[in-house]
């Protein structure tokens, strides 16, 4: 499930408390450097030397905060930074794999774009206007960022269009073998893309083969065709056992 502007908020307003704690850390390692010289008994040159690589050293760990915060957490966390990880969301590809350090920098370099002329609004105008909630810097980077279950089983979401239709006759499949499909499709994030591109051709290819359906007739992304099936088999009031 796509996560919306309120969600979203939450992890921005929990992150921007984090980065404001640092920057507070900052401000005062930079008391204590300047207290700490001989800066203050007289403008030598050592003392100089001494504020001028404090001062850059300073201004460069504000900039990693202020530009490295989101891309780094989100390139090593899966997605997430502490903020969206309290708020149970995550950012994924458009494609619903997950993303890597480039989308993670791309994103973040517009978040300057998306703040303007505050409190995001060129943001929160871009999340309005289309029907995914992406801001600027996901079209950029071609992400989204969507809900996770915070119960035991992960939320199933689809990338498909819900206006993709399929007859592939998909009630044919029992009701153990779809829940192996779905058990797949909403694990996928959390399973390493080597080994979920083999479980994805593996599961495709035994459905493919219970269902009689020929290479040519399904869509060459083996998880696309796994959810074309799974949306099929939900449409028939019977797919669940009660």
């Amino acid at each position: 499930m796509v996560a919306g502007i309120g969600s979203r908020f939450m992890a921005c307003f929990c992150d921007t408390l984090i980065q404001a704690a640092l920057f507070l850390l900052l401000g005062i390692a930079a008391v204590s450097m300047i207290g700490g010289s001989n800066f203050a008994n007289g403008p030598s040159r050592g003392a100089w030397l001494y504020g001028t690589w404090a001062l850059a050293a300073l201004l460069f760990a504000g900039f990693c905060v202020y530009w490295g915060y989101y891309a780094l957490f989100e390139a090593l966390w899966n997605g997430q930074t502490p903020g969206k990880r309290w708020a149970g969301i995550r950012v994924i590809k458009d494609t619903g794999r997950p993303i890597n350090a480039f989308e993670a920098i791309a994103r973040n370099l517009v978040r300057v774009i998306d703040s303007i002329p505050g409190l995001y609004a060129v943001g929160i105008i871009t999340m309005l206007l289309n029907e995914k909630s992406r801001r600027l810097g996901d079209f950029v980077a071609g992400t989204l960022v969507v809900h996770e279950n915070k119960g035991g089983e992960p939320e199933l979401f689809f990338n498909t269009s819900g206006k993709s239709v399929a007859l592939y006759q998909a009630s044919r499949l029992s009701v153990q073998e779809i829940n192996l499909v779905e058990a797949f499709l909403a694990r996928r994030l959390e399973i390493p893309p080597a080994l979920r591109r083999e479980n994805a051709l593996r599961i495709a290819e035994m459905v493919a083969a219970r269902l009689g359906v020929a290479p040519e007739n399904r869509p060459a992304d083996h998880e696309d065709f796994l959810e074309m099936v799974v949306r099929e088999f939900r449409n028939q009031a019977h797919y669940r056992e009660k």
